[in-house]
């Protein structure tokens, strides 16, 4: 199931999508829906990032083809982002003046379904909604000399989401692709993850209660690209669809 959220001549709505039909729905996969019978083209609305999270969080070296020569984590090793940085599909990554090293990193995004604390990996599995595709962009500049990395990582338009929440994939299996102008930056499957989907939810849960709709980043492979005003960049994710965001100077 793909799960959508979107505006409509000014109104905010969630959906379900098959194919480039939206069908409206009473509520939101989280707590619960019934579809209303109403539907919209795809083409006709503006998709907005698929979830409201409370918490906005993200794994660091997460992927052995970014490690770098750097030794294996022995946990994931988690940091913050914030709400106020996610950004929509389709929303320019705005590049902030001080730092010209920003760069796209193409993430698996988990969603969480149920509050999560003190659980085990099993557990954890059964408290996930679904994934989506995102792009933890980063201030390489900022986030090698500040002491920590809010700006670096958690700037306005730092966290694009989407286009949709989806259920029932094989989170740790799955084909992610980054390209920068068409060009590909990033290709690697999840099972190159150093700690699947349930084992990063589980961490987290044992130091942070994770509530309904929190997001957690896991990780990016690879080598990533700076970018420049104007570059187009997309993350597509098997199963889940493209995410596309345009660079602009700030």
């Amino acid at each position: 199931m793909k799960f959508v959220r979107y505006q409509s001549n000014g109104n905010v709505s969630c959906g379900t999508l098959s194919g480039d039909t939206i069908n409206e729905i009473d509520g939101d996969p989280i707590s619960g829906y019934s579809e209303t019978g109403n539907t919209a083209a795809l083409g006709d609305v503006q998709l907005l990032a698929p979830v409201t999270p409370g918490k906005v969080l993200a794994v660091g070296l997460n992927y052995r083809s970014h490690l770098g020569g750097a030794p294996e984590p022995t946990n994931p090793e988690i940091f913050i982002k914030t709400p106020t940085c996610l950004n929509d599909p389709e929303g320019n990554i705005v590049l902030p003046d001080g730092d010209d090293e920003i760069h796209a990193e193409g993430e698996l995004v988990v969603v969480i379904k149920n509050r999560t604390k003190g659980a085990t990996p099993e557990e954890s599995a059964a408290n996930i909604l679904g994934v989506t595709c995102g792009n933890d962009v980063s201030a390489r500049t900022w986030q090698s000399n500040d002491m920590q990395w809010w700006r670096a990582k958690a700037s306005d338009t730092f966290g694009p989401v989407g286009p949709a929440v989806v259920t029932g994939l094989d989170y740790n299996a799955l084909q992610l692709e980054t390209r920068i102008n068409g060009e590909v930056v990033q290709s690697q499957t999840t099972a190159d993850l150093i700690f699947p989907v349930e084992a990063v939810v589980s961490f987290v849960s044992q130091a942070m209660t994770l509530e309904p709709g929190d997001v957690i980043f896991t990780g990016t492979p690879g080598t990533t690209t700076a970018l420049k005003a104007g570059d187009v960049v997309e993350v597509e994710l098997e199963g889940i669809g493209i995410l596309s965001n345009t660079a602009v100077d700030g």
